[in-house]
């Protein structure tokens, strides 16, 4: 149909503009998955385009742009720990969500070894991808500092430590370490440990701080384990703090799978949850409400922090002005039997 109304000539981006009675930008920013669009004017766009049968021309818009309509998700972790942990599927499932929407290419690239990260970076900058996602960062990492330099937009999630990013994505960890201490606190318990993230990432730092937060001026002493947030480094650090310890009566986990480490060794040494020592986690993933007892957890918004994330870096990418740069989600917690 649209052959005959353009004398067969392939439709241009003009004739969209014109048959649904926006300007060329508009149509431009429909195409390219900008939310900075009226839904009726989308609505105008998308009909315009059957109607016409307009199809991109990504070759020809590449040449001139230099845009791949890639983006790429790094995440500085090993694959079994993605593979294997909730946050990441979360996350993962949140940005793949919003950039269904834009017709952008999602890769995946998993780098830990400082040789790995150079290479990365050198693909990274070669104008392979229109922008980059990160998440996970260790310490300071110098990869987005670079990447932002050689003008590779850059959205992190999870605030980083030693960097000061132009934007990022994360969710309110403090408080909601805070909420989970003051908890157990109401509850009772007067013997509370927490098994701690690392150290040299800000949700690490930003749970323990919570922690602190909630037993500062109470007189409950600080007992304090650490882990990768991983199940393994939670069995081994409950083991560590029952040897020291013996007599403390609740443990907040800085991750769910460090609280399902921690109840599995609660178990093994005959200790009842609650009644004994009550647990909470910090995740609020699936694996939380199947736990036996269901585990009492932090809810973080991964999901929704993904997209965050995407809907940002796409912002960027489209050479948008961000209004709020840096994006804290709420968290809350979830009662269920482990507390």
């Amino acid at each position: 149909m649209g052959a005959n109304m353009n004398g067969g000539r392939r439709p241009t981006l003009e004739a969209v503009a014109a048959l649904a009675g926006v300007g060329r930008g508009t149509v431009s920013r429909v195409i390219n998955g900008s939310p900075k669009v009226s839904e009726k004017a989308r609505e105008a766009v998308h009909r315009a385009i059957d109607e016409l049968g307009y199809v991109p021309n990504r070759a020809a818009r590449a040449l001139v742009t230099r845009r791949t309509d890639t983006v790429a998700l790094v995440v500085s972790e090993s694959e079994l720990r993605v593979f294997d942990e909730p946050y990441f599927a979360g996350t993962i499932r949140g940005i793949g969500s919003a950039l269904s929407e834009t017709g952008l290419q999602l890769i995946l690239a998993m780098a830990q070894s400082a040789q790995e990260h150079e290479r990365l970076e050198l693909y990274l900058t070669g104008q392979h991808v229109d922008g980059v996602l990160l998440i996970s960062l260790h310490g300071a990492d110098p990869l987005p500092g670079r990447l932002e330099a050689m003008g590779v937009p850059t959205v992190i999630g999870g605030r980083p430590l030693g960097l000061d990013p132009y934007s990022y994505v994360d969710a309110d960890n403090r408080a909601g370490a805070r909420q989970a201490v003051k908890y157990l606190l109401a509850k009772g318990r007067r013997r509370i440990a927490t098994i701690a993230g690392p150290q040299d990432m800000g949700v690490g730092v930003d749970r323990l701080a919570g922690y602190r937060d909630a037993l500062l001026a109470t007189g409950v002493p600080e007992i304090v384990a650490y882990g990768d947030f991983s199940e393994e480094s939670g069995m081994a650090a409950m083991r560590g703090l029952l040897a020291v310890h013996p007599d403390l009566d609740a443990v907040f986990t800085a991750s769910d799978p460090m609280a399902l480490g921690a109840m599995r060794v609660l178990r093994e040494e005959g200790k009842d949850i609650p009644g004994d020592v009550a647990v909470i986690g910090f995740d609020d993933s699936p694996a939380a409400a199947h736990s036996v007892p269901a585990l009492t957890s932090v809810h973080q918004p991964t999901e929704a922090m993904g997209r965050q994330m995407a809907h940002l870096l796409v912002s960027r990418i489209n050479g948008e002005h961000l209004e709020q740069p840096v994006v804290i989600l709420d968290t809350h917690l979830v009662e269920r039997e482990s507390a």
